[in-house]
Parts: C-alpha cells; structure tokens; sequence
C-alpha cells in the first residue's frame, strides 16, 4: 500500500511568503514555472520528490513540514473526529474530509486541537489515556526507527522460533552481564518482573507463560539498550500530564519488545505466505494473542506496508481495556463502550479458536462502513486462571479477502450484518440486543414489550 500523492500548497505558499518571494520569484529558485507553482499553491497538483529536494536545498527546510496533516493523523484522523456522532447530522463523507484537510490544513488542525481537548467527553482520570492513544494514533502505530534498529538487534542476535528465549537471554548476560531468574509468585507477589542491579538478576514471575516470560526480557533489552531513543520520542510529544508521558514511555518500550520478537521484514513475509494466518504466525514466532495483535497494527513501513488492522482488548464487560487504530480508520475504537453483537464477546466461550464475522456500521460518518472482525479470547500475560480478556483483531472488508480466518466468509456488504458503535451512540432501530437509548434521541415507550425492548425511538 503506498503513501498517496503529497498536496502541500498551503504550506508551500506560507514558506514563500516567509521569504518574501513572488511567485516568479520562488519558481526561478526552486526550476520550475510560475505557473506550475501556483497550481502547487492551490493543491491542484502534488508534489513530486525532485520539488520536494529543491525545497529543502534551497530554503534549508524539513521536509516534515510539508505534511501538515500528519499531525493529526492525516484523513484518517480527521475523519475519525469527523465521526463522532454529534455531526452525524451533516452527512460528511471521507470526500468531505480529505476535501478540508486539502483545502485548509490550519484549519483542520484547529478544529482537531478543540475536539481533542474539548473535555466533556471523558473525566479528568481518563485524559491521561486519552493523550497517550491519540499520540500513538498520531504516529499510526508505526516507529520506523525503533523498528529499524529492533530489526538490527534481531539479525544480530538470528532470533528464530527456536532459541528466541535462549537467544535473548544470552544477550542479557553477555552485554550487560544480568541473569534470568524465575521467582515464586509468593516471592513476586505483585509484579511480573523485577531488575535487581545489586544481584545482577532480571527476576520473573512463575505465572508468567513462555510467550510472556521471552516479551518481558525483550522489553527490558529495550530498556537498557534503546533508553535514549525511546526518551527522546516521548519527548517529542510535549505531554502536559506526566502520566500521560509515561504511558507513551511503556508503549514504545512495548513497541520494541514486539519488533524484536518479530522482526518486520520477516514477519511481514510470513504474512504475506501465510494469507496473515493467525495460529501459525503465533507458532512460528513463539508469540501470544496480544503480543501479535499489537504487531499487526504496525506494518507501515514505506514502501513494505502490510494489511491495515486494528486492535482492541475487550473485558467481559464490553469495555475497551486497550484499542489501537493504526492505519485502519477504525473510528468506532472512540466509543465509550463495545457493541454487544460483535463476535469478540463470544470468544470468551471459544477457547483457542479465532472467529470471524463481517459486519456493516451504518452511523460512522466519513470512516469505513464495513468490516472483518477476528476475535478471540486472550488470558492476559499472567496465567493465574481468573483473568480473561477478548482479543479483536479487525479491517477493512476490501482487504480481507485473503486473510486465512475469513476464508469462506461471505464479504458483501448485504450480508454483513448491522451492527452498532456501543448502544449510546448507536441510532440502529428495533434492536433487540440495546440495553440503552442513543444519547439525544426522542423516545416512544411500548407498553406491549416490558422487559424486551420496552422503548423505542424516532418518529415512526
């Protein structure tokens, strides 16, 4: 999947006028026409690479500036804003959107800095979370140069499905002269892992199961290795909270430990080989659910980009314990809490099976309408019998046709079924399934069906 053409025209004309320049004047300084340049200023052409260069060549300038959609998440993350159900009423599409962000980048990113930090939609315990995904939301999920060098340790270390525990292991005792051990959970009652310097000892949980115990000596080797890297990036977004900062720390440590583990080249081919066939992938790399979850929200990487997924964590509450957007445009991932229809609650009763289910969301405004959904149930990293969550792994159904666990679904949009953003936001009528009314919307109480479905709403 390719990155899409580069229209930067309100950029480029506010750099001319910071220079002072005509536009005569900036075209003879970058070789092209005063023509061809004002058809770049009003976004009717894209920039190609050769202008790009003569840009930063000749006004010292970084190149990053040019998208200025990036930072809020590009038409994916305009759109998801776009979806909040206080605009369903305008009928914006994605034409829409990206016609805005086109047309009016400042702008965009105005209305997006209000709608992010507007407040009433989430209590003062929850903005801590909040910044920390909107930040990983900003960078799609996807850390180039922490995948970069992730990639590099691992061919170093010629990480295989075999000796992953052992490998890593090796390096913590070599490189930094620490040593392994596994303690009672009586001894480590309230911790997973431990770095004891005194001792010289990365200490582990017993509860912990292979996939967890290699991930946590992964994320230490993060930790010790790539501190200044991570530092830096959590810098970069210039959190108010400090909270919110450390969150963003422990993602990005997280997000080296899962490249290490599998190392983006080779993962994506297996992939790709594999039509993303989720139980051999978990095998081959010697991975949990969530552990490969989370990497498949990832890929990318210019020029090597995988599937676009999304990733969210239920409990058997229906509420969101994690959701990571990616490059999907899932912007459903923004609901308070989860549709009851979706296959993700059921997995809990599935054991180890992955389920599939294609569903249609009629109320997500400019954001994708229709989707494949995997689900299964997940029992945390800690093996103590009582903790489960549901996994939810989902895309675009145009992309799903290949996808081993989705063989043999049916990838229409009129087979799809109709299903909701979580019952507040959700304005589907005659569900039987709603345990709430949407927010604002005018209720008909049916005095028939007590104990059923016992309001209904609208003018019908």
């Amino acid at each position: 999947m390719a990155e899409g053409p580069l229209f930067a025209g309100p950029a480029l004309r506010r750099l001319r006028r910071r220079e002072g320049l005509t536009q005569a004047g900036m075209a003879a300084r970058l070789s092209i026409s005063p023509s061809y340049l004002n058809l770049l200023e009003r976004n009717q052409r894209p920039l190609s690479a050769r202008v790009v260069m003569q840009i930063v060549d000749r006004f010292d300038f970084d190149p990053r500036g040019l998208r200025e959609d990036a930072a809020i998440g590009g038409v994916d993350g305009l759109a998801r804003r776009m979806s909040d159900d206080r605009f369903a009423d305008l009928g914006m599409d994605r034409d829409d959107v990206a016609e805005f962000l086109a047309s009016a980048p400042l702008a965009a990113a105005a209305f997006a800095r209000l709608f992010d930090n507007a407040g009433d939609r989430h209590d003062l315990a929850e903005q801590p979370l909040q910044a920390c995904r909107r930040e990983i939301d900003r960078w799609r999920n996807h850390f180039a140069d922490l995948d970069n060098t992730a990639e590099q340790l691992a061919d170093e270390l010629r990480l295989s499905r075999a000796d992953i525990g052992a490998a890593l292991e090796e390096r913590l005792r070599e490189r930094h002269q620490i040593a392994v051990r596994i303690l009672p959970q009586d001894v480590l009652p309230n911790a997973v892992r431990r770095l004891d310097l005194h001792a010289r000892q990365l200490q582990l949980s017993e509860m912990l199961d292979p996939a967890a115990r290699n991930f946590q000596i992964a994320m230490q080797l993060a930790q010790l290795e790539n501190r200044e890297a991570i530092t830096l990036l959590a810098a970069g977004a210039n959190f108010e909270d400090e909270t919110a900062h450390q969150l963003f720390e422990q993602h990005l440590t997280a997000y080296f430990a899962g490249a290490l583990m599998m190392p983006y080249s080779r993962f994506l081919r297996a992939c790709e080989s594999t039509g993303y066939d989720l139980q051999i992938l978990m095998r081959r790399f010697g991975v949990s659910v969530v552990q490969l979850a989370n990497r498949l929200t990832t890929l990318q990487r210019v020029g090597q980009r995988g599937l676009p997924f999304f990733m969210a964590r239920l409990d058997r509450a229906g509420q969101f314990a994690s959701q990571i957007a990616g490059a999907s445009g899932a912007a459903f991932l923004d609901a308070d809490i989860s549709c009851p229809l979706w296959i993700a609650h059921h997995a809990f009763e599935t054991g180890d099976d992955w389920r599939a289910q294609s569903i249609h969301l009629p109320e997500v405004g400019a954001a994708p309408s229709d989707w494949v959904i995997l689900a299964r149930k997940d029992a945390g990293i800690v093996a103590d019998g009582c903790t489960s969550f549901s996994i939810m792994l989902g895309l675009e159904s145009r992309f799903a046709g290949d996808i081993a666990q989705a063989r043999g679904l049916s990838l229409r949009a009129e087979d799809a079924l109709r299903a909701g953003t979580g019952c507040g936001s959700c304005h589907i009528a005659d569900c039987r399934q709603r345990s709430l009314p949407p927010r604002g919307a005018k209720l008909r109480v049916d005095t028939m069906e007590y104990g059923l479905a016992p309001y209904r709403f609208g003018d019908g």
